[in-house]
């Protein structure tokens, strides 16, 4: 395994139009749209057949499989590379909700394992921002039996069911593998997950695609996936801006940072897992080693293991992320 000083990586965004998509992600990263209803900008992925590619610098078109290949723990971190057995285990999005997105859930790791080969997908979401009485549904308001979600799903009244939660700027919501979850309309936010592209559909509000055609359900698959406890709360603490450091998320997935850097700050990470960062509002340099990366608002930058020390200069905030 070659023994060098690895660079801090950023990666060409993969941008997914979907149904339910705007135009909000091209413009933010000033980049041109030229296709419709983007909804979601992979930011880094490996999942097959959207394998992050490097933008640009020594490594240059090489993507996230090729460079775990070349350098294993000293990319991954040696507890994830060894738990992960070398493979890269999140997946990083930005996702802009102009219309509801479907009511879904997803398969924890044993049934995802079972039935696609795959990881579950728990996953996170920081509002980014949020239209005027934007709305994110999570979890159930009530108890319903197997019997009662059939019936709902069948007469279409499925979404009655659903937690209703108003949704503004600097909002966490956790959605372990089998809450029943949709992203309302007028939302912007990131998400951090497993990597898995594993999703059950419930419902879809009998929509149609540009052929004319309804989305495919998945009722019965997610019959089995659905954990039906009612909780009293589905929304995570949001952090006071007075707070530079503050821990949004920790579960055995990922852990999940959210840090204020009001000129300069040194941070240091867990060395046994690569780092995440996400730039979600300013701009700021990040130091290393002998080099230096910039990073602005809906960027996303990789830190392998080997720089578990690193110095931020500027006005920024960005949520952190490790395996």
């Amino acid at each position: 395994m070659e023994h060098i000083e690895l660079a801090p990586l950023r990666f060409t965004p993969y941008l997914k139009s979907v149904i339910w998509g705007g135009n909000k992600l091209c413009s933010l990263k000033g980049m041109t749209q030229t296709t419709d209803k983007i909804g979601e900008s992979w930011e880094l992925s490996a999942v097959p057949g959207h394998l992050s590619i490097v933008e640009s610098g020594v490594y240059s078109g090489m993507t996230i499989k090729d460079l775990i290949d070349r350098f294993g723990a000293q990319l991954l971190g040696s507890r994830v590379y060894e738990r992960y057995e070398g493979k890269f285990p999140l997946l990083v999005k930005l996702i802009d909700a102009h219309e509801n997105l479907s009511v879904q859930v997803h398969p924890n790791d044993e049934l995802a394992g079972r039935k696609h080969n795959s990881l579950g997908k728990t996953e996170m979401w920081y509002i980014l921002a949020s239209d005027k009485d934007a709305k994110i549904y999570a979890g159930l308001n009530r108890t319903i039996t197997l019997d009662e979600y059939e019936r709902k799903v069948t007469d279409g009244t499925f979404t009655d069911v659903l937690a209703t939660h108003s949704s503004l700027p600097g909002d966490v919501f956790f959605l372990p593998a089998g809450r029943v979850h949709a992203i309302g309309a007028g939302n912007l936010l990131a998400e951090i997950q497993q990597s898995s592209d594993v999703t059950y559909r419930i419902f879809d509000y009998n929509r149609r695609d540009t052929t004319g055609n309804t989305r495919e359900l998945h009722t019965e698959l997610a019959k089995e996936a659905i954990d039906f406890t009612v909780h009293e709360d589905y929304k995570a603490v949001t952090p006071s801006n007075e707070i530079f450091h503050a821990e949004l998320v920790t579960c055995k997935h990922f852990r999940v940072f959210r840090e204020i850097i009001k000129g300069e700050a040194e941070l240091n990470f867990s060395p046994e897992s690569f780092t995440i960062i996400m730039c979600i509002d300013g701009g700021a340099t990040i130091e290393y080693g002998n080099g230096e990366i910039g990073i602005s608002t809906v960027q996303t930058v990789l830190l392998p293991a080997v720089l578990s020390k690193v110095r931020f200069r500027g006005t920024a905030t960005i949520l952190v992320a490790q395996a």
